[in-house]
């Protein structure tokens, strides 16, 4: 088992422990799916108040206003603004943990054909969690750590994440003999969350897919000729 192994096990641990709640009734589920509608659709509001605002000019009010809502409906979901963005960053870490289980982990790959077919799958899948809906990395990557310290001290960590996550893949690569023996995996995994961080700033900037898809392949190529062994 790579490093990383054990913290990835961890980490999906948290998002995929069963439940062991009793099944709700037909009025108890439609109830449930209202209130996660409803909650959805405050995040939703709070992103475009946010947008045309600003995050430190935007108020409950505006929020609850826009909404067609009162002030009380709108703590029964979030204590303030603020845990709004909490809750967004708690549900882009788990979708994106998600896609990275199973046939997606990183000690799952055992030859550099199924590492590459991976890379596509992960590729996609990250595309799709970051790119499709560009409000929530524009805000992450521009405007939440002018919030305040403990939100960039959150984000930082959130990076630290992903920089541990990638190392996992090629310390993996290392010892199954398919990446490069002198392989430094703690920088190499900084320099590929760097570029994927780029791509996107890139995807946002251009939503074209074409363009997308190229930028993507392209680092997917990196990630294999920059790394594999000869």
């Amino acid at each position: 088992m790579t490093h990383h192994s054990v913290c990835d096990d961890s980490i999906i641990a948290r998002v995929t422990k069963p439940s062991t709640r009793a099944p709700r009734s037909a009025a108890g589920n439609a109830l449930q799916r209202r209130k996660a509608e409803l909650r959805q659709e405050i995040i939703d509001t709070a992103f475009v108040c946010f947008a045309e605002k600003g995050y430190h000019a935007t108020g409950i009010a505006d929020i609850a206003s826009q909404l067609g809502i009162g002030h009380g409906t709108f703590y029964r979901y979030f204590a303030n603004k603020r845990d709004i963005i909490d809750h967004v960053i708690d549900d882009l870490s788990a979708r994106i943990v998600d896609a990275l289980g199973t046939q997606n982990a990183p000690d799952a790959a055992a030859s550099l054909d199924e590492y590459r077919a991976q890379l596509e799958r992960i590729g996609t899948a990250l595309s799709h969690i970051l790119i499709e809906e560009r409000r929530i990395p524009q805000l992450l990557l521009f405007h939440a750590t002018g919030i305040d310290d403990e939100l960039t001290a959150r984000l930082y960590g959130l990076l630290d994440t992903a920089d541990a996550l990638t190392a996992g893949y090629l310390e993996h690569g290392v010892e199954m003999g398919y990446l490069r023996t002198d392989l430094d995996t703690a920088n190499t995994a900084r320099a590929v969350t760097g570029m994927l961080l780029a791509g996107v700033i890139h995807g946002m900037r251009d939503p074209d897919e074409a363009a997308i898809q190229g930028l993507n392949q392209a680092i997917r190529r990196l990630l294999i000729d920059g790394v594999r062994k000869d």
